[in-house]
């Protein structure tokens, strides 16, 4: 007789023995204090049991690790938009968009989005994982022999995608000109090709030589799809990403962002031609099947997309910030990943004394960033992948500096050489 629990058990103790099992923080964040939160201890413990039954929290935190990038989770305008909506038009969609016909604040958000990335149409999503993954797994299906060609980091709901279509694939190095190249060489012109790649890339940081790839994507016709995920709000004039900040929205077929970290809500979308936004609507499973947005969360969502489209404030005060920290981390001599982006990962390159790191982080300074290991990222480079933002001030970047190098020297882990 098979042994179902001992089975999914022994799949966990796998985890504790390699040192990656995730313990997650119950954690609550207070509107008009974040990075400020209440830490009310680990959710599951070793045995799976939550350890502690209290409403009291154990102790105040300072969060390093949120992708509520810019603090708008916390913007009064905001949440207040949100209690409006609530008060207006009561809690939830009810039910999707097939059954429900569309509640206007999502029409309206749609058309916001469009136009923060200058295309014709948007679609919104009930995430950003569910928008890359029905997005990319409806157009493999609808493009006859289709191929679809991937940079080898591209985020899992993107690589779920293009698995759920059963198209032909082709991964290319990532970032790596000439191993696209030679890639698209290989397949027959006739043939459709989808060119699916990221803006910002999460873990490290650093960004796609996007013009590059376009030229390859002209030069071999190629459909172009690209995740704004970790940029939009945060890099362009008005926050329409890196490819508004380089000028080449236009160049680009479907480009495709989420509301929850910049803009510090909940869902994802994608833009593009009414005809290809209108194709997806018609065919996407994970659009189709699934319950519209609450009018409360695309009240916020629009709300935050119009605030950043004209304030400058939150943007600027982010690369300021993460500017401070990469010169003090560069200055203690702890190991970084460089990069112009606001993620500043902090690398320790083993999953057990990352764990370490991050529990003394909590447990002495009351300081929260959670580990990052395999298969989030290879094996070897696990780190602590810190977001610094505009709510975060000079003193709390000095102050996290020094609690690392304390823990740096205390488990004696190695430094880096100074810039």
């Amino acid at each position: 007789m098979f042994e179902y629990d001992q089975c999914l058990e022994d799949h966990i103790k796998s985890l504790h023995d390699e040192g990656r099992y995730r313990v997650f923080l119950d954690l609550e964040r207070v509107a008009g204090q974040f990075p400020k939160a209440y830490n009310f201890g680990s959710y599951t413990s070793v045995d799976g049991k939550c350890p502690r039954n209290t409403l009291e929290p154990l102790s105040d935190i300072t969060v390093w690790c949120s992708n509520d990038y810019l603090g708008m989770g916390q913007n009064k305008d905001v949440i207040e938009a949100m209690k409006e909506a609530i008060d207006r038009l009561g809690a939830g969609a009810g039910g999707t968009r097939n059954i429900s016909g569309n509640h206007h604040l999502i029409v309206s958000l749609e058309r916001e989005l469009a136009d923060l990335h200058q295309k014709e149409a948007g679609l919104v999503f009930s995430s950003g994982y569910v928008a890359n993954e029905s997005t990319l797994s409806t157009l493999s299906k609808l493009l006859p022999s289709v191929v679809m060609i991937s940079d080898e980091l591209n985020h899992a709901s993107m690589i779920q995608g293009i698995l759920h279509g059963k198209a032909e694939k082709k991964i290319f190095r990532h970032n790596d000109l000439a191993h696209l190249e030679e890639i698209l060489k290989s397949i027959d012109p006739s043939r459709p090709k989808i060119l699916a790649f990221e803006s910002v890339y999460s873990m490290d940081g650093d960004i796609s030589p996007m013009e590059k790839i376009l030229d390859l994507a002209d030069k071999y016709n190629c459909f172009t799809f690209l995740d704004e995920v970790h940029a939009v709000g945060m890099y362009g004039p008005h926050g329409g990403g890196i490819a508004e900040r380089e000028g080449l929205m236009d160049r680009i077929d479907i480009i495709q962002g989420t509301l929850a970290k910049a803009f510090g809500v909940i869902g994802g979308y994608i833009t593009g031609k009414t005809s290809t936004i209108d194709a997806i609507r018609s065919y996407a499973s994970g659009f189709i099947f699934t319950t519209t947005l609450p009018p409360a969360v695309a009240a916020g969502a629009l709300t935050s997309v119009r605030h950043l489209k004209q304030s400058n404030k939150e943007r600027d005060l982010q690369q300021q910030r993460a500017g401070e920290l990469k010169g003090l981390l560069a200055q203690a001599g702890i190991p970084y990943i460089h990069s112009e982006t606001h993620i500043v990962p902090v690398m320790v390159g083993d999953a057990v004394l990352c764990k370490e790191v991050s529990d003394r982080l909590l447990g002495q300074f009351n300081m929260y960033i959670q580990p990052i290991n395999f298969p989030t990222v290879p094996r070897g480079t696990e780190r602590l992948r810190i977001t610094p933002g505009p709510l975060h001030t000079s003193e709390m970047l000095a102050e996290l500096v020094n609690c690392l190098s304390i823990i740096w020297d205390d488990i004696n882990l190695p430094r880096s050489v100074a810039a």
